[in-house]
């Protein structure tokens, strides 16, 4: 048994009629296109995933700062 109840030849079988079908060269271009729009979708997700680490570090710095401000002047205060 294989995937799902399909066995090795099976799948064999179906790889074949498809090269025939489509040829190698056009599941050769897909295979190539579908990479290519992987790559492309992965670069477009990268930035917004960066932007939020940078907002991210961003905030804690000021919230640093911010508390930092307070406890001086509490101190100048007394």
């Amino acid at each position: 048994m294989g995937f799902g109840g399909i066995s090795i030849w099976q799948l064999l079988i179906v790889l074949v009629i498809v090269v025939m079908v489509f040829g190698t060269k056009k599941l050769r271009n897909l295979g190539g296109d579908l990479g290519g729009a992987l790559k492309g979708f992965k670069e477009a997700v990268k930035p917004d995933e960066e932007e939020k680490l940078e907002n991210k570090n961003d905030t804690e710095t000021t919230s640093a700062r911010t508390i930092d401000a307070e406890v001086k002047k509490d101190v100048e205060n007394k």
